[in-house]
């Protein structure tokens, strides 16, 4: 990770869970991390616990409502502004409402399109850019997929879900060839975890406390820490090396 000491970092979904964990850990290894979500003091917390673990990066709090196209614009301007350019791209903000697609509320479905895969695109198009203007060669968009994204299970709260993490497979495949045809080293990486213990179930099923609680509990879960250690490793293979998809799960957690 030295090559990436004192660059900047774009985390999204900054605040809690696996950007949370993604963002402590870039921000230990001596990146400049702006990390942005729409409840800025959560991160602004974060930023303190960094300094007082007397990490060698620096974590640059930045509240952003990725439904709005002119809010990610203006970040990324912001971002020019005051740190010359984005270097890595983490697209993680992600969410899932429980609208299945028989009896689904259109404003649910249009929420997932609009953080799972627009903001994504937004990002990734913007972040390029960046790289482009300033002649970066050799940065990295990494997108947070899901195992939702290789298959269907039989559960009709993320069917809907998974068609945005099916687009996220083809997008950042779609990212890679695109930057090939640029003749750019710039790379792009989907990481597929299965369950993971956060937040994420707990908003899924917020009116299913118990739903919620055994999402967690039929067997051990992966942590936010687990597939942070996966950026730090697709982070710090060698520029030649192009890592696709790195899929993980829970050893007990059946496909």
């Amino acid at each position: 990770m030295d090559r990436w000491r004192g660059r900047v970092a774009l985390v999204t979904g900054a605040s809690l869970g696996i950007g949370a964990a993604i963002t402590k850990e870039l921000v230990r290894c001596g990146m400049k991390v702006v990390g942005c979500a729409r409840d800025v003091e959560k991160i602004q917390n974060l930023a303190a616990e960094c300094q007082s673990a007397g990490h060698s990066g620096v974590l640059v709090p930045f509240k952003c409502d990725l439904n709005n196209e002119e809010e990610i614009l203006s970040m990324f301007a912001a971002i020019k502004d005051q740190h010359k350019g984005v270097d890595v791209c983490v697209n993680n903000a992600g969410l899932a409402h429980p609208e299945s697609l028989l009896h689904g509320q259109t404003s649910g479905w249009k929420n997932m399109l609009d953080v799972n895969v627009l903001a994504l695109c937004i990002c990734s198009r913007e972040a390029y850019q960046s790289m482009k203007e300033r002649n970066v060669d050799d940065g990295h968009i990494i997108n947070l997929n899901s195992m939702s994204g290789h298959r269907v299970v039989h559960s009709t709260d993320v069917h809907f879900y998974s068609s945005t993490k099916f687009a996220v497979t083809a997008l950042t495949e779609g990212l890679r060839q695109e930057l090939r045809e640029a003749n750019t080293h710039i790379r792009a990486t989907c990481i597929s975890p299965g369950v993971v213990e956060t937040e994420f179930a707990l908003r899924l099923y917020s009116q299913n406390a118990d739903k919620a609680a055994a999402s967690y509990t039929q067997f051990k879960a992966l942590e936010a820490i687990d597939v942070a250690n996966s950026v730090i490793y697709v982070l710090s293979a060698p520029p030649h090396v192009q890592i696709g998809d790195i899929q993980m799960r829970p050893v007990e957690q059946v496909l």
